[in-house]
C-alpha cells in the first residue's frame, strides 16, 4: 500500500520537478548558443524534434507491450497530429515572442499556464469544480498563489540575501529585449499569451488521447514525428541558407544534443505520463517552479546574487504547489470514497511491459 502511495504521489512530483530542471538547462544552453553564435530557433526546434523522434522510435522498439492496445483509428490519429500542431505552434510563438519582447516577459506570461489549464479543464469537465468543496478551494487558491509568487519574483527585487562574487549577472543579460522596440513589446506579449494558451489546450487534448490510447511512448513518438514533419520544412523555408543549419560552436552542439536527446524526450514522456496519471492541472501547476529552479541554479552554478524578492516568491510558489497537490489528494480521497468514475487523472505505469 505504501509502495502504491509512493508511486502515485512522490514519483510524479519528483518527475515533474526534474522535468522543470531539465527545461531550465535546455533554455540556458539555447540562450547561450543563440547569443554567442546566433543559433536560429527554427533550426534548433527542427534538430530537437528529429532527435526526439529517433529516441522515441528506439524506446518503442525496446519497450514492447504484451497487452493488446486499441487500433490507431482516425479520431485518435487526428488528435495525435493536433498535439504536434499545437506543440509546434506554441514553441514558435514562444521564441518569436521572446525575440520581440524579452525572456522576462515570456516567463511572467508562462506562469499563467496553471490558470489557463484549470479553466480549460473545468470547461471540458476534466477537473471537478465544486466551490463549496475544500479540494476545489485549495486548487483555486493554489493556482492564484503560484501566479502571484512568480509575479513577486519579477516585480519585487528587494535587498540582497546572498551576494554575488561577480559584477555581471547572466539573468540581467537574458532579460534584455533582443533588439525589440517598445511597439513590438505588446506584440511579443500577445504571442506569448497565445503560446501558453496553446500549451494549456495541448494538455487537455493530451488527456483525451491518453484515455483513448494508454501508451506514453507511442503517443510521444506520434507527437514528435508530427512536429518533425512540420518543423523541418518550415525551418527550411524560414532559413533557406544552409549555412544557418551548421552548428558552428561547441555550445550549439551541446544545446542541440542535450535538448533533443535528453531534455525534449524526457519532458515529453513525463508530461504525457503525468497528464494520464494525475490530470492536466497537476502537470501545469509545476510550471512556475521553473523560476525557483532557475534562481537556485543561477546562485549555485553561476554565482549570481539572490534577492529577498526571489526568496519570498519562491516560498509562495512552493506553498502554492503544495496547496494544489493537497487539493488533488483530497479530491482523490473523496472520489475513492464514492466511486472511481470521473477521475481527473488516468492511472497506469509509465513503462508497462
Amino acid at each position: 500500500m505504501e509502495r502504491s502511495n509512493v508511486y502515485k504521489e512522490v514519483v510524479p512530483c519528483t518527475a515533474m520537478v526534474a522535468v522543470e530542471c531539465s527545461n531550465v538547462i535546455s533554455n540556458i544552453l539555447f540562450k547561450a548558443a543563440s547569443l554567442n553564435k546566433g543559433l536560429s530557433y527554427y533550426t534548433f526546434i527542427a534538430y530537437c524534434n528529429v532527435l526526439g523522434t529517433l529516441v522515441f522510435l528506439l524506446l518503442a522498439l525496446l519497450f514492447k507491450r504484451k497487452t493488446v492496445l486499441p487500433p490507431l483509428k482516425f479520431p485518435l490519429f487526428s488528435r495525435i497530429c493536433l498535439l504536434g500542431i499545437l506543440g509546434y505552434s506554441g514553441i514558435v510563438c514562444t521564441f518569436k515572442g521572446i525575440e520581440l519582447g524579452s525572456p522576462t516577459l515570456a516567463s511572467v506570461i508562462g506562469n499563467l499556464t496553471p490558470a489557463f489549464t484549470f479553466i480549460l479543464a473545468a470547461f471540458f469537465r476534466m477537473e471537478k469544480v465544486a466551490f463549496r468543496s475544500t479540494s476545489t478551494q485549495a486548487k483555486i487558491i493554489g493556482t492564484i498563489a503560484s501566479i502571484s509568487g512568480a509575479v513577486v519574483i519579477f516585480l519585487y527585487k528587494g535587498p540582497k540575501v546572498i551576494s554575488s562574487p561577480t559584477g555581471t549577472s547572466l539573468s540581467v543579460l537574458l532579460q534584455r529585449p533582443l533588439g525589440s522596440s517598445q511597439s513590438n513589446w505588446i506584440l511579443g506579449g500577445l504571442l506569448e499569451t497565445v503560446a501558453y494558451l496553446l500549451f494549456s489546450f495541448m494538455n487537455i487534448v493530451q488527456c483525451q488521447v491518453m484515455k483513448m490510447y494508454p501508451e506514453e511512448i507511442v503517443v510521444s513518438f506520434g507527437y514528435s514525428l508530427t512536429m518533425s514533419l512540420i518543423s523541418v520544412p518550415v525551418g527550411l523555408l524560414a532559413e533557406p541558407n544552409m549555412s544557418s543549419w551548421r552548428l558552428r560552436s561547441s555550445i550549439a552542439v551541446v544545446a542541440v544534443l542535450y535538448s533533443g536527446l535528453i531534455g525534449y524526450s524526457f519532458s515529453a514522456i513525463v508530461y504525457t505520463w503525468g497528464v494520464r496519471l494525475k490530470g492536466p492541472v497537476f502537470v501545469a501547476i509545476f510550471r512556475p517552479t521553473s523560476i525557483v529552479i532557475a534562481v537556485v541554479m543561477s546562485a549555485i552554478f553561476l554565482g549570481e546574487s539572490v534577492y529577498l524578492g526571489s526568496v519570498i516568491g519562491s516560498v509562495i510558489i512552493t506553498t502554492a504547489v503544495y496547496t494544489v497537490l493537497w487539493g488533488k489528494a483530497k479530491e482523490e480521497e473523496e472520489e475513492t470514497g464514492l466511486s472511481t468514475i470521473g477521475s481527473s487523472g488516468c492511472t497506469v505505469p509509465l513503462l508497462q511491459s
